[in-house]
């Protein structure tokens, strides 16, 4: 198996040589391996200007499309400024302002100034959007035609510039001050009459998004609706850009990745892996550790309050380990299950009488079998046929305690305008900690007939 330095070597040798086919085609199955970056990096600049030059800037910009914005950022960044702008006027326009966006300020006004006034026009208003907004996602790069428009006159304006734009699938109807009136696709154009206008074969019951509404809400409607394409409008219904179906997988991977870190415990990495610092990484996750461990500090609380019941049966306290760590499993296995399920299937709390049935049923199960479980245990261990009861009982009512909190708290945070991930694993089992306590020694006061 060739090594980086093997692959470095051939790449500088096709590039001596100027064979584009070979370059491209080696180019690509770096881009399948995901090693593009790490033998991009170790050219020198004036390699990496062959390479862009032997490539022409739209096949450069494909690839650089591929990296992680940052990384393309930072290749970019060894590039002149007037190469740095042929290639990003040679992408696509939301790739390009995802790049531009992680480019060095200074290298990226240098930059600016070298562009075609309407391209870094285009820019700015694409970066103008926050980049977790439709707007930060769209592209301008779109077919709108007219109402009287005839057909025959539509699909002549689509050969033109079929090139240029990002899907013809779909042409956008919009009126003089670009309101967005209706959407015709191409099956439409190609089967009816030349002679019919586009406003009268146009569907007037549009799927669209708000620019400033989450980029997690368009790609659920792309896939929900089996669209190709969203058109992204502004408060008053003009349309300013679509977002296609091929950034649904981008956008769907890096809200799956943020909802992974932050179950985990950590907030989201900005920048990839690979070029996170040590002390990055502990910045990312310090906060959380201190949160968890504030929160983790009544736990402490619980216990000193309950103390005459830990001496008055001592062997109480052998079971709290168990007790706290089933809760916030079961707690966890809800949290994970439902946090994905409303990043993917755009669950909500109107769903909430669908959800909470279920999950307070499977609940009702899993408790029956962890108390009997717990129950078994104890009485394995030989102590007192009550205490054996209570750890029974009181595994039963935390489970079925932690799951409600799990299914309730992320759809109200979602409801409250809350990335619902926050409510992580490690939080949940905070929180059911300290609860599961104090249910597990009331549930021991009746039982055991203990008195504070």
């Amino acid at each position: 198996m060739a090594t980086e330095m093997d692959i470095q070597m051939q790449l500088r040798s096709l590039l001596q040589r100027g064979e584009r086919e070979a370059v491209e085609d080696l180019l690509w199955e770096l881009v399948e391996q995901r090693q593009l970056y790490a033998v991009l990096r170790e050219l020198e600049p004036f390699e990496l200007a062959r390479l862009a030059e032997l490539l022409g800037d739209e096949t450069f910009g494909e690839f650089l499309a591929e990296l992680d914005p940052s990384d393309a950022a930072d290749l970019l960044e060894r590039l002149s400024s007037q190469e740095a702008a042929d290639v990003l006027e040679a992408m696509a326009p939301d790739d390009a302002a995802d790049v531009f966006a992680r480019l060095d300020p200074d290298e990226a006004r240098q930059i600016l100034v070298e562009m075609e006034p309407l391209e870094a026009q285009e820019l700015q208003e694409l970066l103008s959007y926050p980049p977790e907004t439709a707007g930060g996602r769209m592209t301008p790069s779109y077919v709108a035609l007219l109402p009287d428009v005839r057909v025959d006159q539509a699909i002549a304006a689509l050969r033109k510039v079929a090139a240029e734009v990002e899907t013809i699938y779909y042409a956008y109807v919009v009126d003089e001050a670009n309101h967005l009136l209706g959407v015709v696709s191409m099956r439409d154009l190609v089967l009816s009459p030349p002679y019919r206008t586009v406003g009268e074969i146009m569907t007037r019951d549009i799927v669209k998004v708000r620019a400033t509404a989450d980029q997690e809400e368009a790609a659920r409607l792309l896939v929900e609706e089996g669209l190709l394409a969203i058109p992204v409008v502004d408060d008053e219904d003009r349309l300013l850009g679509i977002i296609t179906v091929d950034d649904v997988a981008d956008i769907l991977e890096r809200e799956v990745t943020e909802d992974i870190e932050r179950l985990g415990g950590s907030q989201p990495l900005e920048v990839p892996y690979t070029r996170a610092t040590p002390f990055y990484l502990w910045r990312r996750r310090v906060g959380w550790l201190l949160l968890l461990f504030v929160a983790e500090m009544y736990t402490g609380t619980v216990l000193r309050h309950f103390e005459q019941e830990l001496e008055a049966a001592i062997a109480l306290a052998f079971f709290v380990p168990l007790l706290i760590g089933t809760g916030g499993n079961a707690g966890s296995q809800v949290v994970t299950t439902l946090v994905r399920a409303m990043a993917v299937e755009g669950i909500g709390i109107r769903d909430f009488f669908r959800i909470f049935p279920k999950e307070f049923i499977a609940g009702l199960l899993a408790g029956v079998v962890m108390g009997t479980a717990g129950f078994l245990r104890a009485e394995i261990l030989g102590v007192d046929p009550a205490i054996s009861l209570t750890v029974g009982v009181a595994l039963f009512c935390i489970v079925l305690w932690a799951v409600t909190v799990a299914t309730v708290l992320p759809l109200l945070l979602r409801r409250l305008g809350i990335d619902p991930a926050v409510v992580s694993s490690p939080f949940i089992a905070t929180l059911v900690d300290g609860t599961g306590l104090v249910i597990y020694f009331n549930v021991a006061r009746i039982i055991l007939h203990l008195h504070s």
